[in-house]
């Protein structure tokens, strides 16, 4: 929470942790879907803006490599 409060409004929708998923692929096979752990949707004018948000994000705390944050900018349709 201390992260959250800290990145403030910027948080536009604060998420949720995944659980299973499943991958649909357009020929029918099958597939392992993609290992995500949940989301959290933030607001920035960058995505420099952006990354500097996930500054003292727990997530980033072990400093083992063992955990990423990736940020994809929405594209508006």
């Amino acid at each position: 929470m201390k992260w959250m409060k800290k990145a403030g409004k910027a948080i536009v929708d604060p998420g949720n942790p995944f659980g299973q998923g499943v991958s649909v692929v357009d020929d029918g096979s099958k597939k392992k879907p993609a290992k995500l752990t949940g989301y959290t949707i933030v607001e920035a004018k960058t995505m420099a803006g952006a990354k500097a948000l996930t500054k003292g994000h727990p997530f980033l705390a072990e400093g083992k490599g063992r955990f990423s944050i990736d940020l994809f900018e929405v594209i508006p349709m």
